[in-house]
């Protein structure tokens, strides 16, 4: 929900600030020059909510500055930028620059610039504050992303931001749901025009997979379907909840991602798992031939449309393993070939269905299978 106008006091930035992880860190690697925090991080250290990354903007060498925070650096020549790891806290150094859309939806091309030119190239208003890592920590606001942020409100910074980004409609539900917030009036008619055709299928799963990463996905989700960014149909919308409470708990949260399940229910492939779901397996053997090759994704997606037969295959019965190989097969006189293959089989549909206990009925039992000739092709 939007916090309360109290709760967000820039007068704590200076002990938020202090008790940031790494920040002293932070403080030695700027080394005298004005190095800020900006963005994201220093929107949700006025919300008071903790963070696992920072993002700092230097008017200089952005790669050298990540260089003086020591660990594994990363950097990216074409965006003036670089990322480090410092005490566990991951950290995106950038130089300030200013942006240029060739096209709608095309990369950037950028140059260097001030910080109050790189806070004007920003997504929103709540976005675009900045906070000096050395002297006083006053807040730096040239967009009145305060005001918005008690307000709760989503607001872009000029009127072709939607058409230079289209992604940034899908950011602004990530943010809306997130946070509780509206879409500014201005900034919702801007974002009827706004058309994601223009942008490339990557970048648009990027900003898909990143929304279903959020604590709560299904509300991001219904957003972008209600402002008809992308068609999600209702059934689709539906299954977004009982996945996701799927992977609160094991043993589905070790079956597959969370997030990658959740972007295939809104918008990929769910032929194999309606299949799944359209079965009802009785013998385990029978749950386990229904289940092995799909993926984990899937069988997540089986199990939220209704597939509660899955959840005895996830436990259990797709780890069960026989006692007995191949090669006991032919140490007792079975050719290499597809009888070994056969005799294996049968052997753990009679270990699931609790037909065999034990490695000498295993093999017994696939000694008979791989002797017994196959049944001709279209017989059986």
């Amino acid at each position: 929900m939007t916090p309360e106008p109290s709760e967000i006091d820039p007068g704590r930035l200076g002990e938020r600030l202090a008790a940031l992880p790494g920040v002293e860190r932070l403080r030695d690697a700027a080394a005298g020059e004005p190095v800020h925090l900006v963005g994201g991080a220093v929107r949700d250290l006025l919300l008071g909510r903790p963070r696992a990354d920072a993002d700092l903007l230097v008017e200089g060498d952005a790669t050298e500055v990540a260089r003086r925070l020591g660990g594994e650096v990363r950097s990216h020549a074409r965006f003036g930028t670089a990322t480090a790891r410092v005490d566990g806290l991951t950290v995106d150094v950038a130089g300030a620059r200013t942006e240029t859309y060739p096209a709608p939806g095309a990369l950037p091309e950028v140059r260097p610039a001030s910080l109050a030119d790189d806070l004007a190239r920003r997504d929103f208003t709540i976005n675009a504050m900045a906070v000096p890592l050395a002297g006083d920590p006053e807040l730096v606001d040239p967009h009145e992303g305060l005001a918005d942020l008690r307000g709760g409100l989503l607001r872009v910074l000029h009127p072709g931001s939607f058409a230079d980004d289209p992604t940034r409609t899908l950011r602004a539900a990530r943010y809306a749901a997130r946070f509780g917030f509206e879409l500014e009036r201005g900034t919702a008619r801007l974002l009827e025009d706004a058309d994601l055709v223009t942008v490339s299928a990557d970048r648009v799963a990027a900003e898909l997979h990143r929304t279903a990463g959020e604590d709560d996905p299904v509300a991001a989700f219904g957003l972008i379907a209600r402002w008809g960014l992308i068609e999600i149909p209702d059934e689709r919308l539906t299954l977004l909840s009982p996945l996701a409470d799927l992977f609160d708990g094991k043993p589905w949260s070790a079956v597959a991602a969370r997030a990658d399940a959740i972007v295939v229910a809104a918008t990929g492939d769910l032929s194999e798992a309606k299949r799944l779901a359209s079965l009802a397996p009785a013998r385990p053997s029978e749950v386990v031939a229904a289940a092995r090759g799909s993926s984990g994704v899937e069988l997540a997606l089986a199990r939220a449309m209704g597939a509660t037969w899955l959840d005895d295959y996830v436990r259990e019965l797709r780890d069960v393993r026989l006692e007995i190989s191949g090669a006991d097969l032919m140490e007792a006189g079975v050719e290499e070939g597809p009888a070994v293959g056969r005799g294996l089989a049968a052997a753990l549909r009679a270990k699931l269905d609790g037909e065999a206990s034990g490695a000498d009925e295993e093999l017994r039992i696939a000694l008979e299978a791989a002797r017994t000739p196959a049944a001709p092709a279209g017989q059986g």
